[in-house]
């Protein structure tokens, strides 16, 4: 088998071969799989997140590939596969169908007196859950083939196939969930997958054993219940107490380790784009005012890595549909899959 890497010169001008960054890996010869997820029928209020995985995929040849963290960890091999298109298509057709379902409901209208939305309802919730089994399933044969896998959203509905996956590979793992919303609700606007259900669904999986969510300031009374009820299950640092203890002296090194304190051996990343500062990715579906700095979010990251545990795997979603947000989104899954390498 040709080496990869043996004429590569990570130095050099960013090459646009196709691959994320421009590294010189195939499925075959790399160890991180990147699964594009082009979906966002449920977004409620800004779209295009759907275009993020192209948009990152764009930017991407244009970083350094250095990393004071993991200087060499682009030899890992990365390689993001191809971004599905009938994904893509069935995204447009549900999204504009979608819509229809929130603007009655945006309105005050319930959706019992109209039978043609019920039975719309049903069919997008069905799509979603083929989305989901489709990305199970592919992460599934990665997993198999002896791959770690990271996924590109789409909205942050997106991951959950992969997550349910690394519950039949994991008897318990926690989640890192970095985002402005709790994503607690319970099938938002009658979405079973909704983008605002994400963690609500993945709290389903026992295996799941903690859910620690950071950047949290955009959250309706049932999340905060629900996160007060989980019996320490569900542990949530939000945005104004974060705020007021670092005015206060807290240095934000020590609130990490307290973050990371709460998290079992095994660690995914759920990546939000609007859990950092909107000036970072003014594009994402759902700005909130306020959030993380990116050096902050790569510093809490990394407080996982010198712990001791393990990241098993993790998403980037929600990143806006504008050169800029690729940019920053490429950067964002450029130092998560370094440091997950670092942590293996």
């Amino acid at each position: 088998m040709n080496n990869p890497i043996q004429n590569y010169n990570p130095s050099d001008v960013g090459q646009i071969n196709g691959n994320i960054f421009g590294l010189p890996f195939d499925y075959t010869t790399a160890n991180l799989i990147i699964i594009p997820v082009p979906w966002e029928v449920t977004v409620s209020y800004g779209a295009g997140t759907a275009n993020a995985p192209q948009r990152i995929l764009d930017a991407s040849p244009q970083l350094d590939l250095f990393d004071f963290d993991n200087p060499d960890g682009w030899k890992q091999g990365i390689f993001m596969m191809e971004i599905p298109q009938d994904i893509l298509d069935k995204n447009k057709y549900y999204r504009q169908q979608a819509a229809t379902i929130i603007q009655r409901l945006e309105k005050g209208k319930p959706l019992t007196d109209a039978p043609n939305l019920t039975s719309l309802l049903t069919e997008i919730n069905q799509t979603c859950e083929n989305v989901n089994q489709w990305l199970f399933d592919e992460c599934h044969q990665a997993i198999n083939d002896g791959k770690t896998v990271a996924v590109i959203g789409g909205d942050h509905a997106s991951p959950l196939g992969y997550m349910q996956t690394l519950a039949n590979n994991y008897s318990s793992y926690g989640i890192l969930h970095i985002d402005a919303h709790a994503d607690l609700r319970n099938a938002y606007e009658g979405f079973e997958f909704s983008h605002a259900s994400i963690m609500y669904n993945a709290m389903k999986l026992p295996q799941i054993s903690k859910l620690v969510q950071v950047g949290l300031r955009d959250i309706c009374q049932d999340e905060v219940e629900t996160i007060n009820q989980s019996n320490n299950r569900i542990v949530a640092y939000y945005d104004p107490i974060i705020k007021q203890k670092l005015y206060s002296g807290t240095t934000w090194i020590d609130l990490c380790k307290e973050i990371v304190s709460n998290l079992p051996e095994y660690v995914y990343i759920s990546f939000d784009a609007d859990g950092l500062d909107p000036k970072l990715c003014s594009n994402t579906g759902t700005p909130v005012p306020g959030g993380l700095e990116l050096e902050q979010a790569f510093c809490l990251i990394r407080e996982v890595v010198n712990s001791g545990r393990k990241i098993i795997g993790f998403d980037v979603c929600e990143v806006g549909d504008a050169e800029w947000d690729g940019n920053v989104g490429a950067r964002v899954v450029l130092k998560l899959a370094y440091l997950m390498d670092l942590s293996q």
